[in-house]
């Protein structure tokens, strides 16, 4: 039986009471007291569940329908068209349906590649830039079809405005976990490791129980800002075991935390599992923005995280080395270069 049939439905009231609903403006706009109270939102919601909606967040309407838009345009191209974009080490460019696998997953047990395609794009560098033109490792430019500029445009547009939110909300994740407010900003600057993922998942086989459209997995990222439309299949499993389908609510995304915030935290802060079963009969798109340290980063468990009775659970670890593990161990391509190597 797929795990997710024994998935409860509820309503939008029903859900924002176990995945909450945080108003973040007052943060953001310098309201005093604001910052410490949204954090604290955030703190109950990261150690309860791992999953909060964040709404007053400042990015238009029209920009998030502008990028659906643009993934919907790159996703009807040609497949050849699309193929000449493949996947590359910095992962960046097309991964077509069946290359991508939740084998790192500790949640289930994948036996078939995930039915999604996916198109990957980070931040804008040109052939000049200094780490296109040394080859450094997880920092190389995008990849382009011909003849899309206003695909393009829209793509940038909406990396570069989710990518000021992420930053915004550093200090909010920094006194969530009683830190200084600018605790986190020196591990994002000098360009934060970021992934944008345009998403589309076909509809598939409804009695198929080996078959997801994103295997259950955890997240390597910091943390994840997904935009949804009304085409159902995502899930989540509560800490009680329960698989939630979390319902869209407008002018809001879906936050979760990753396995590099739970490191951070040393396990006080949840990366929740999560997964994707397109069983609607329509195309599904969605749009998952990763954001994370630069990859020279240093992880190490926090002080307000730790004691004598709570050892540190991790060691220390360079961020790069974190994501390029995570990379090969559940993308084919990254596989097939570890052995050429």
């Amino acid at each position: 039986m797929n795990i997710f049939k024994a998935m409860a439905v509820k309503d939008v009231e029903e859900a924002s009471r176990v995945i909450p609903v945080i108003d973040v403006a007052p943060a953001f706009r310098g309201v005093p007291g604001g910052l410490d109270a949204v954090a604290a939102q955030v703190r109950r919601a990261s150690e309860q569940v791992g999953f909060f909606y964040v709404a007053g967040h400042g990015v238009p309407e029209a920009l998030i329908d502008s990028a659906f838009a643009a993934s919907r345009e790159f996703h009807a191209l040609p497949l050849s068209d699309k193929l000449a974009l493949k996947l590359n080490q910095n992962n960046i460019g097309y991964l077509p349906v069946n290359e991508s696998i939740q084998r790192a997953s500790t949640v289930h047990k994948a036996t078939r590649p995930n039915f999604n395609e996916s198109f990957f794009i980070s931040h804008e560098r040109g052939p000049a830039h200094p780490d296109v033109v040394a080859g450094t490792p997880l920092r190389g430019a995008n990849q382009w079809p011909a003849g899309h500029d206003r695909m393009r445009a829209a793509m940038v547009g909406y990396f570069k405005t989710m990518e000021s939110l992420g930053a915004r909300m550093l200090p909010v994740l920094a006194r969530s976990l009683e830190m200084p407010a600018g605790f986190f900003a020196p591990s994002f600057a000098n360009e934060a490791h970021i992934n944008l993922r345009f998403l589309h998942y076909p509809p598939q086989e409804i009695d198929d129980p080996e078959q997801f459209g994103q295997g259950p997995h955890t997240d390597n990222s910091f943390i994840t800002f997904l935009a949804r439309e009304d085409t159902p299949g995502l899930a989540v499993r509560l800490p009680s075991g329960e698989w939630l389908s979390p319902p869209l609510i407008p002018g809001t995304f879906l936050v979760n935390l990753g396995n590099v915030m739970k490191r951070w935290s040393n396990d006080r802060f949840l990366s929740t599992p999560h997964g994707v079963v397109n069983d609607s009969g329509r195309d599904r798109y969605s749009i998952a923005f990763f954001y994370s340290p630069n990859i020279d980063a240093t992880i190490e468990c926090l002080p307000t995280c730790t004691s004598a009775a709570n050892p540190p659970r991790y060691e220390r670890a360079l961020y790069g080395d974190l994501v390029k593990a995570f990379y090969s161990a559940n993308y084919f391509h990254q596989k097939d270069h570890a052995r050429e190597g």
